[in-house]
């Protein structure tokens, strides 16, 4: 298995291709880079090196965190009091279900939509996205694989999801955040990185 400096060469190899290898498909330019969620800071210090190195063949870099992106749904949804409230009232599982619902439902606030809203300037050419934080939605808030598959068709700007997790045992599958309570993810039609 490749250390994450490896997998982050590896992307970045198939990234400076022309065409880049990242994704065999134009309607989801995505791949995944998984690393240990133990890494987290390791993995920010690497995407600050790679963000100059693509500077010099110039691609500019956008990261955008799903930290952020979770709390303006969460915002411009009903607002965090509203969700510190039904936690004190319900507990936490009722308010993480709250916010899955802001996060998917067409009414509120869907994720991908958000994310979408935030490459919409971007030009597929000249810029590339990295994908960051994703441990914010553990333990159980958002799927990865859904925000993937809601994507598809939405962006021509390549992406790059940094995704904190281990490869599962057996199958071709990624487990979120080494949560061994929750279900493993095989239904990735992106290039992964693992």
């Amino acid at each position: 298995m490749l250390s994450l400096i490896g997998r982050i060469e590896l992307m970045e190899n198939d990234l400076m291709a022309n065409p880049p290898k990242i994704s065999a498909y134009r309607d989801l330019p995505f791949a995944i880079v998984r690393y240990d969620p133990q890494d987290e800071w390791v993995l920010r210090d690497q995407l600050r090196l790679l963000e100059t190195r693509m500077k010099a063949i110039g691609r500019e870099v956008v990261t955008i965190s799903l930290a952020d992106l979770l709390w303006e749904a969460i915002e411009r949804s009903e607002g965090l009091e509203a969700i510190t409230e039904l936690e004190r009232e319900r507990g936490f599982v009722k308010a993480q279900e709250q916010v899955t619902i802001y996060l998917s439902d067409d009414d509120w606030q869907p994720l991908a939509d958000l994310l979408a809203e935030h490459m919409r300037d971007l030009d597929f050419e000249r810029h590339v996205v990295f994908l960051t934080r994703a441990g914010s939605m553990a333990p159980a808030i958002y799927h990865m694989s859904k925000l993937l598959d809601e994507m598809h068709g939405k962006t021509k700007v390549t992406t790059i999801l940094f995704y904190p997790g281990t490869l599962a045992e057996g199958i071709s599958g990624l487990l979120f955040m080494n949560l061994k309570d929750r279900e493993v993810q095989a239904n990735y039609r992106v290039n992964i990185y693992g």
